[in-house]
Formats: C-alpha cells, sequence, structure tokens
C-alpha cells in the first residue's frame, strides 16, 4: 500500500498516522526510539504490507506489471491503489472529502516535524507541496508519481510504459482493488484491536 492507504487506514488517529507514514523510514530497533502509539502504527503499517504482498488480488494487479518492471511491480500496484482508493464513492464521497482528509493529515504531520525520521522530512516538503495525497485521485498524479517511481529506481528508465499499462487495464484493476480493500479494512481493524490490547 502506499501513502493514502496507510494514512486512511490509520483511522484519523494521529499517532497511528505518524507510525504508518514514517514506517519505511525507520529501521530495526529505531522503531522504540518513539512513543509507544507510534510505534503502534509502524507496527500496523507492516502488517498492512505483509497482508498486501500476500493477496490474491493484488498479486493481480501487478501481474500487469511483471513483464515491462520486473520485480518493480509492486511499487506501481501500491501507486494504482491509492488511485482507486481516492476515487472510491463510498470512503470519498467527493474530492471536498477528500481534500479534508488529506488536510488533516498534512496537519497531523506538520505538527510533529520534529520528531520524524530525517528521510521522511526530506521527502515529506515535496509530498506536501505537489499534494500527493490529494492528486492520486487524477491520472495526473499516477502519472507523476509513476515518474518519480523511476527516477528513484536505480534500474528502471521509464515510466511511460506504466501509465499505458494502467489506463488500458484500469477496470480490470479496479475490479481487484474492490475485492481487496474491504478484506484490508477488516484485517486492519482486526490488527490494530490486538495492538491496542497487546495480544
Amino acid at each position: 500500500m502506499n501513502y493514502l492507504a496507510h494514512a486512511y487506514l490509520s483511522f484519523e488517529n494521529p499517532y497511528l498516522l505518524i507510525g504508518n507514514m514514517i514506517s519505511d523510514h525507520v529501521k530495526g530497533k529505531k522503531m522504540y526510539d518513539f512513543d509507544e502509539r507510534i510505534v503502534d502504527g509502524i507496527k500496523l503499517h507492516r502488517k498492512i504490507d505483509e497482508f498486501t504482498d500476500s493477496h490474491r488480488a493484488t498479486k493481480i494487479i501487478r501481474s500487469y506489471f511483471t513483464e515491462a518492471y520486473g520485480l518493480y511491480h509492486a511499487v506501481f500496484s501500491d501507486v494504482v491503489c491509492d488511485y482507486f482508493l481516492a476515487n472510491d464513492p463510498v470512503i470519498f464521497v467527493d474530492e471536498i472529502s477528500l481534500r479534508k482528509f488529506t488536510k488533516s493529515c498534512y496537519e497531523i504531520l506538520d505538527n510533529h516535524l520534529a520528531i520524524l525520521p530525517e528521510s521522511f522530512r526530506q521527502i515529506y516538503p515535496h509530498m506536501k507541496q505537489h499534494d500527493w495525497l490529494y492528486n492520486y485521485r487524477f491520472h495526473y498524479g499516477i502519472e507523476k508519481s509513476f515518474a518519480g517511481l523511476v527516477y528513484r529506481a536505480k534500474y528502471m528508465h521509464e515510466s511511460e510504459t506504466a501509465l499505458n499499462i494502467f489506463k488500458n487495464n484500469e477496470e480490470a484493476m479496479r475490479d481487484a482493488f474492490n475485492i481487496f480493500f474491504p478484506e484490508l479494512v477488516a484485517f486492519t481493524n482486526g490488527t490494530l484491536a490486538q495492538l491496542l490490547t497487546g495480544d
């Protein structure tokens, strides 16, 4: 899952949101340098990723990108899932509701900048300036995200192929997402209950 999904699956809990957003930037025992409520968010992020990686529906989405991008298929799939989430008419009934949600996420992160890992602080200004969370709703946002993935990767050189794959298979990918995401929400709720009770 990508940033918007992890933010949404924090269920409006500021500490879970911080942990969910920074998890990939925290290695090993460094996670225990944070407030235990943020640690729960880091752990939740990793459980979400494990569930996502093993789910049959996300494997379908990834398969469209495999021939062209090999093991990088997962990063494209994650961005695509954020697109479908941003356009989910039940979760975000319109652009205003998405805008309200993403603004709240930025405000929480702004209020905790001092404790965020350095590597996350380096990308966060770009995330906020270019409004990544909101712009996942649009094809041009996906195009920019794909280009950013290629820019940061050593062994990818172009993203136009990925964009065409997405556009040509959007409905089939959406069908897979619609199977996957409700199951992910249920899994996340159950995992969060276990984390908060210490089970």
